[in-house]
């Protein structure tokens, strides 16, 4: 695997990251973390690009060894009402909010950044390029996870355990045969599609 150099930035930066925009089911979860630049968490980096096992070493590293953190959702209900954006924008808003201390400056992975009282830019794949927002992707993606492997202990039918949510080919055909559970998004086309299909007969 290349090697990524991060950047670590100064003490009272804040980096926000998300996960679970894209699944047709669950909330949207937020983090925001501080690091220690004096205290460099090695093997970080965008979380997607990590092993299952890798996030679960790195998230309990990040939570030991941040300054502050916190990680925050947006439910299914807020999403369906808000839509993913604004739902979304709202969890990274909890995230911060939620530190133990005001950061001076709050970095956002992506290309906008929620309307808030921090100074803030956003930088497009932070989560590869900046510690604190590669540190907040991994917390959002495991807490995520584990919401969803959660889930699948309540719903097995639909498979949450595998596909974290997604539009899966497995999931599309539990979808269709079961209809939706509570967790599912529907706002979203393809739930709502096979929910109009099955109100029909």
């Amino acid at each position: 695997m290349t090697h990524i150099e991060l950047h670590w930035g100064p003490l009272g930066l804040c980096g926000v990251d998300e996960a679970g925009r894209g699944p047709l089911a669950g909330p949207v979860v937020a983090a925001a973390v501080m690091l220690d630049p004096d205290q460099r968490i090695e093997g970080m980096r965008d979380s997607k690009k990590l092993s299952a096992a890798a996030r679960e070493r790195l998230a309990d590293e990040i939570r030991k060894h941040a300054i502050a953190w916190c990680v925050a959702e947006a439910s299914v209900e807020e999403i369906d009402q808000l839509n993913i954006l604004q739902a979304t924008m709202l969890a990274m808003q909890r995230a911060v909010a939620g530190l133990d201390r005001a950061p001076d400056d709050v970095w956002v992975d992506g290309n906008r950044c929620p309307k808030w009282a921090w100074r803030s830019q956003a930088v497009v794949k932070g989560d590869d390029k900046v510690a604190s927002i590669a540190a907040a992707s991994i917390l959002a993606k495991t807490a995520r996870d584990q919401f969803m492997c959660k889930l699948h202990e309540d719903y097995p039918a639909y498979g949450f355990a595998r596909h974290m949510g997604y539009g899966t080919v497995i999931h599309m055909a539990a979808l269709k045969e079961h209809g939706a559970c509570p967790q599912h998004r529907r706002s979203f086309a393809p739930v709502k599609r096979v929910l109009d299909q099955t109100t029909l007969f």
